[in-house]
């Protein structure tokens, strides 16, 4: 089960196990943070010990909704089991991750 909160603007922080029990929560809260278009969202999935199938979906249809309008997700703080899963899946090259916040912030493309 995983733990969703929103601790700053544009930021989701995400902890636990994110996979289909979450999902329909995840999408919830990620609504209201992309009513307004941002041009960046950040997730903090330093506390993310695993992320199923569903939980990359979510990821996924956030950043397609976000690309119309310039925006981006940035993706920071994953655990190497969760890095393991965007290698293999290959979404390592799809998102934009960092190490952590401070990186993400500071990054050129950011």
């Amino acid at each position: 089960m995983a733990t969703i909160s929103v601790p700053e603007p544009d930021t989701i922080a995400l902890a636990g196990e994110v996979d289909l029990n979450d999902s329909a929560e995840l999408k919830a809260r990620f609504a209201p943070l992309l009513e307004g278009n941002p041009s960046r969202l950040y997730v903090d999935m330093s506390g993310v010990s695993y992320i199923d199938s569903s939980g990359l979906a979510v990821l996924i249809e956030v950043m397609q909704r976000l690309s119309p309008h310039g925006g981006k997700l940035v993706l920071y703080g994953l655990q190497p089991t969760v890095q393991n899963v965007f290698h293999i899946s290959r979404l390592d090259q799809v998102f934009s991750i960092y190490p952590d916040r401070n990186a993400a912030l500071n990054a050129p493309d950011s």
